[in-house]
Formats: C-alpha cells, sequence, structure tokens
C-alpha cells in the first residue's frame, strides 16, 4: 500500500477558531491527538465501522467513540429507538417504564448485580460506588492501581510512589492533598503490594478495572483477581469492578461472567447507553437499598435514566445476543493476529481480549503501568499518524484500547492489516 497524504483543510481551519472557545480546542484531552504529535481531526459523520472528517477523509474507525459503539455507528434500530424516544419528549425527570426494563435486562446479564441506580457518566457511577462502599463499611480509604482511570473524580486521580503501596498524592493541579491521601495506590499485578496495603491500611474498598484497558489493555495475571476477592472478603472491604469499558463487551455479563470472580459492587457505562451519555452502579439489593430514597446514602442526577439514553441502551442489548459475541470475537482475533504479522519482528506486542486490542511498541507486552509507559510512545505516535494518512483511525495514545466492533468487517480487518504494515515500515524508516 503506498503512503497517502492526508488532507485536513477544514480540521486545521476548525482547530484554530476551537481554540479560541475551548481548553485545547477540544473537550476531553486525548482528542488533541497531542500524544502522537498531530492536531486533532474533526469528524462530520460516522456509519458501521467508518468515519468521514470534515475534509471528507474516511477512516476504518477503532476508536469507536470509546467503547460504546459496539454496534458501530448509526446502527439503524439504534437510531430508530432514539428517534422514537425523542418524539415522546428528551427528559421528564419522573420515572420511566424503560428505566424499569433497561435494570431489567442489565440485571439479567450482570451476575452480581441485583439493583442499581442509573447516572450520566461514568464517573458520576464511580464516585456513588465510592460513596456507598465508605458509608457501608465505615472506612474511608481506597485502594486503587497505578495507571486505573475510573473517571475525573478527585480522589482518583493520584499516582502511584514507590513499587510498594503508598499514599496517593494527587496527580492533577487542583486536586487537594486531602482528596488524594485517602487513596492507596499499588502496582497492577503485584499480589505482595496488595497484601501488604491490606495489612496497613484499614480499606473500604478496592476498585479495579477486571481488564485494565487505560494503560492499553493488560489483563490479570492468573489468580490476580482472585486474590483480590479473598482479600476484600477476609478484611471486610468492598471489592469494585470498574466494567465502564468490559461490562457487556468482553462476554454478555462483562469481565465478571468470563472469570468468575464476583465484585460486591459493578460500575457501568459506555456501551450501557448506546452511544448516548449513561451509566450505572449496582450490587447486592443489601447494598444497593442504601441509596436514597431507599437508605441514607444520597445520590441524585437530573439527567438520570434520561429516556432517549434508556432508548439506546435498551436497543444495544437486544441486538447483544451469543452469535453477536462469536462474531466479535473472532473479529477481534483476525484483527490481533493480523497486527501480530504486520509487525513481523519488529519489536511490538499486541495483546486482546473480545472488543479490546492494543499494540503495544514493546518487544514484550507490559504486565503493568511502569512497563506501558516503558514502551516507545514516540515509534506508536509515527505509525498512527502513518495509520491516519492511510485512512485508518486508532486511537491516539499508547494507553488506549483499540475498539473493534461488530460492524467490522473482514474487507476493514483487511484494509487495515494492509495499512498496518505499510505504516510499521514508515514508523522504523
Amino acid at each position: 500500500m503506498s503512503t497517502s497524504s492526508l488532507s485536513d483543510t477544514r480540521s486545521a481551519e476548525l482547530y484554530r477558531r476551537a481554540l479560541h472557545v475551548l481548553p485545547g480546542g477540544v473537550n476531553s484531552p486525548v482528542r488533541a491527538m497531542r500524544a502522537i504529535g498531530r492536531d486533532p481531526i474533526f469528524v462530520e459523520r460516522a456509519s458501521g465501522a467508518e468515519l468521514t472528517d470534515v475534509d471528507g477523509n474516511v477512516y476504518v474507525d477503532y476508536v469507536c467513540s470509546w467503547g460504546p459503539l459496539i454496534h458501530g455507528h448509526a446502527h439503524p434500530a439504534i437510531v430508530e429507538a432514539v428517534i422514537g424516544a425523542a418524539a415522546l419528549g428528551t427528559s421528564y425527570g419522573a420515572p420511566t417504564a424503560g428505566e424499569v426494563e433497561l435494570a431489567e435486562a442489565i440485571t439479567a446479564r450482570m451476575p452480581s448485580v441485583d439493583m442499581l441506580r442509573m447516572t450520566s457518566s461514568g464517573t458520576e457511577a464511580s464516585m456513588s460506588a465510592i460513596r456507598l462502599a465508605r458509608a457501608a463499611t465505615g472506612h474511608d480509604k481506597l485502594l486503587k492501581f497505578a495507571g486505573a482511570y475510573h473517571g475525573h473524580v478527585d480522589g482518583l486521580l493520584a499516582q502511584a510512589g514507590s513499587g510498594l503501596a503508598t499514599q496517593g498524592i494527587p496527580s492533577s493541579p487542583g486536586v487537594p492533598a486531602s482528596a488524594a491521601a485517602d487513596t492507596v495506590v499499588v502496582p497492577w499485578n503485584d499480589p505482595e503490594a496488595v497484601r501488604r496495603a491490606f495489612a496497613e491500611h484499614e480499606l473500604a474498598a478496592v476498585l479495579v478495572e477486571p481488564y485494565p484497558a487505560n494503560m492499553g489493555l493488560i489483563p490479570p495475571a492468573p489468580g490476580f483477581l482472585e486474590l483480590l476477592r479473598d482479600l476484600c472478603t477476609g478484611y471486610d472491604s468492598l471489592l469494585i469492578f470498574d466494567e465502564v469499558i468490559t461490562g457487556f463487551r468482553v462476554a454478555p455479563g462483562g469481565a465478571q461472567e468470563l472469570t468468575g470472580v464476583l465484585p460486591d459492587l459493578t460500575v457501568m457505562g459506555k456501551i450501557l447507553g448506546g452511544g448516548l451519555p449513561a451509566a450505572a452502579f449496582g450490587g447486592s439489593a443489601a447494598l444497593m437499598e442504601r441509596i436514597a430514597p431507599a437508605g441514607d446514602v444520597y445520590q441524585a442526577g437530573t439527567l438520570s435514566g434520561n429516556p432517549l439514553a434508556v432508548a439506546a441502551g435498551r436497543a444495544t442489548l437486544a441486538l447483544l445476543d451469543e452469535q453477536a459475541y462469536m462474531t466479535l470475537s473472532d473479529t477481534t482475533r483476525a484483527l490481533a493476529d493480523g497486527l501480530r504479522e504486520a509487525a513481523g519482528d519488529r519489536p511490538v506486542s499486541v495483546t486482546s481480549t473480545t472488543g479490546l486490542v492494543t499494540v503495544f511498541f514493546a518487544a514484550e507486552a507490559p504486565t503493568d503501568y511502569a512497563g506501558a509507559v516503558a514502551c516507545d510512545s514516540e515509534a506508536y505516535g509515527t505509525w498512527c499518524r502513518a495509520l491516519l494518512a492511510r485512512g485508518v483511525y486508532p486511537p491516539a495514545s499508547q494507553f488506549e484500547a483499540w475498539f473493534p466492533s461488530l460492524a467490522h468487517s473482514s474487507e476493514h480487518i483487511t484494509r487495515t492489516v494492509e495499512a498496518a504494515a505499510a505504516a510499521f515500515a514508515e514508523a522504523a524508516s
């Protein structure tokens, strides 16, 4: 495949205007594409597995809105559901039948969830789950893993110190030291660091992505999630799975179904809203009935359970049958195998599970955040720019996962692998 040029005259003009009215010209940092050394591409429309930018360039899309679009862009059944809901009113601030039906669909899929509360974002759901865990246990401290992202809650924007358990320190200006002080950060896949954290701190909860995908996809080591479950049970702490990414993606019931490890609370989002803003947290009835108005732990939201998002979520889940997961697994495997073949003998590794892929520019796949940080992010950036020039739209960061969807066909995979091979050659030159 010959090198292509990427025409971005209109994107450049929109970015120039955006810089005057939006911080950094974008409404979420990774969209700025600074990590791969270029300015952002402005999108005009999308359909299926492809998106078209304002300059008319067409790309095979592996961002898919960072995970919600498991059926691809503008799936007719989902669009129809949203249009039908909008015609009846966009928001009521009152209960609807759709909310009940969506909650029933979720509890039927998620093994550990008997009851849930909807929110408008994963950040809200994480924040609320932590509040509930602290109320239920009477403890304040939270254990999280270095490199994991659970939303922009003050107490979760804490970074790791040494390789063992350390008190969290703020990793963003504006986060009070007191907010991060109750966050204990340990390396992912480090059993001894976790054991030490439990021995040294009274923990309300462990908050974990069962398949971390915000440092690139780095699966849990064998037995690691089981260890977290055992320690939480033994120390009367709660295990919270952040399944915002993995929920309804890696299996019908998320990573907890895939691994057989059941958390006390689950945070959900992305696919749950079918491309519209929606998230939730849930768990056993005993825990969830502590949430107001059933109980004393306060949580509220003007647009929680918004009827458009509920309609999109219901339509999305209805399409996710057994065959859908078999297809997504096959598509993911074909993409991952193709990318490995395209990389050849270069120092590149590819990790994958159903619906998630990461290309690490390292000879061995990382097992924790430190390993991910050690990857050659400059080479990844060069490779991504070369992919964009050839009509493939990858995540603009070494630390983000690729999101293959049910809209990606074998022809899309072939195009992607051909572009990847040419881009690898360009990145190495």
